[in-house]
C-alpha cells in the first residue's frame, strides 16, 4: 500500500490513478459522504442507494484520470450521483411517490429532458458493455467501484491475481470496456447527437 499525504487532493488522485490503493481508499473516504448525502435528498431505498453509489464510483475510477484539475472532483461528484439518482427515479416512477405541489417547482426544458435521457442510455450501455466483458474484469471493475471500496488485499484473494497487477489489470479492463460493442454501437449511433450540448457531455462520459 503506498504512502500519499491525506491533505493534498492532486497526489491522492495522482497516486489513485497509478493504482495505490492507500490512496483510492482516502479519495473514497473524503468524497462518501458527500456522495451519500446527493443520494440522501432523493429518497431512494437502500438497495438503490446502494447500486447508484457504487455506479458513482464505477463511473470515477474510469475517468479519474481524465480530471485535469482535482479540485474540480467533488462538483463531478455531485453532478454524476445526481444523474444517477434521476434515472433510478424515472425508471421506478411508478412506485414512487410526488408531491404534486413540489411539481410546481420544477423548471424541466428539453436540454434538461435530452441530457436525462441520454445520461440514463449510458447507463445502459455501460451495464450491457461490463456484459461483455470476461468474468475477471467485470468482477474486478464492480469489486474497485464497491462502496466502501474493497481492500487490494481481498481483491487479490477473490480474483487470484497479485496485488502489484490490479493496477494494470483495471487499465486493461477499462480499454476493453471501450472496445465493446455496446460501447461502440452507442457511439457510432449517437455520433450526430454527440455534437450537441447535451449530448456531448454524456458521451464524455463514455469515452
Amino acid at each position: 500500500m503506498g504512502t500519499v499525504p491525506t491533505d493534498d487532493l492532486a497526489t491522492l488522485v495522482r497516486a489513485s490513478v497509478n493504482g495505490d490503493e492507500g490512496a483510492w481508499n482516502e479519495l473514497v473516504r473524503r468524497h462518501a459522504g458527500l456522495v451519500a448525502g446527493v443520494i440522501w435528498r432523493y429518497r431512494l431505498s437502500t438497495a438503490d442507494a446502494q447500486d447508484v453509489s457504487q455506479l458513482v464510483w464505477l463511473h470515477l475510477i474510469e475517468h479519474l484520470a481524465q480530471i485535469r484539475e482535482p479540485a474540480a472532483l467533488p462538483g463531478w461528484l455531485v453532478t454524476t450521483t445526481r444523474h444517477e439518482c434521476q434515472r433510478y427515479l424515472r425508471v421506478n416512477s411508478r412506485s414512487v411517490s410526488v408531491d404534486p405541489a413540489a411539481m410546481t417547482q420544477l423548471s424541466v426544458d428539453a436540454h434538461d429532458v435530452d441530457e436525462e435521457l441520454l445520461a440514463a442510455e449510458r447507463v445502459q450501455v455501460l451495464r450491457a458493455a461490463l456484459a461483455e466483458l470476461s468474468p475477471q474484469h467485470r468482477e474486478l471493475l464492480v469489486l474497485l467501484a464497491a462502496d466502501p471500496p474493497c481492500p487490494y488485499a481481498e481483491i487479490s484473494r477473490i480474483l487470484g491475481i497479485p496485488i502489484g497487477s490490479i493496477g494494470p489489470t483495471r487499465s486493461r479492463a477499462l480499454d476493453k470496456l471501450r472496445e465493446t460493442a455496446a460501447v461502440k454501437t452507442y457511439l457510432q449511433t449517437n455520433g450526430k447527437a454527440a455534437r450537441t450540448g447535451g449530448a456531448r457531455h454524456a458521451l464524455a462520459e463514455l469515452e
